[in-house]
């Protein structure tokens, strides 16, 4: 492993009320306030996607954030951001289940 490697960190909402309103609006809310954080390399948030069946799919979420850091300084430094701390408060009554995978990447 790099000296100070990339992370991922991949978050998979499941949303007590799913309806395409609520998937939207938690969608929005990534944009507004977890796109643009300092050390972000990459960022994408999203409804899951129907038309993946297949039996290797796990289709057990509602909407998927994807932010790629430098390293886990940056990561360290997002999780205790007040847009990131805003983004929870705001949002956290509609989730039913928060899954988050963390990992050290390369291109």
């Amino acid at each position: 492993m790099a000296a100070n490697p990339m992370l991922s960190h991949s978050v998979f909402f499941t949303l007590k009320e799913s309806t395409v309103e609520t998937q939207t609006k938690l969608v929005a809310a990534c944009k507004q306030l977890l796109c643009s954080h300092p050390g972000t390399v990459f960022y994408a948030s999203g409804e899951m996607a129907e038309d993946f069946d297949r039996p290797v799919n796990d289709r057990d979420y509602d909407v998927a954030l994807h932010v790629v850091f430098e390293n886990r300084a940056y990561h360290d430094q997002y999780q205790q951001s007040a847009s990131h701390q805003q983004f929870i408060a705001e949002n956290k009554d509609n989730w039913k289940q928060v899954r988050v995978f963390d990992a050290y990447v390369q291109p």
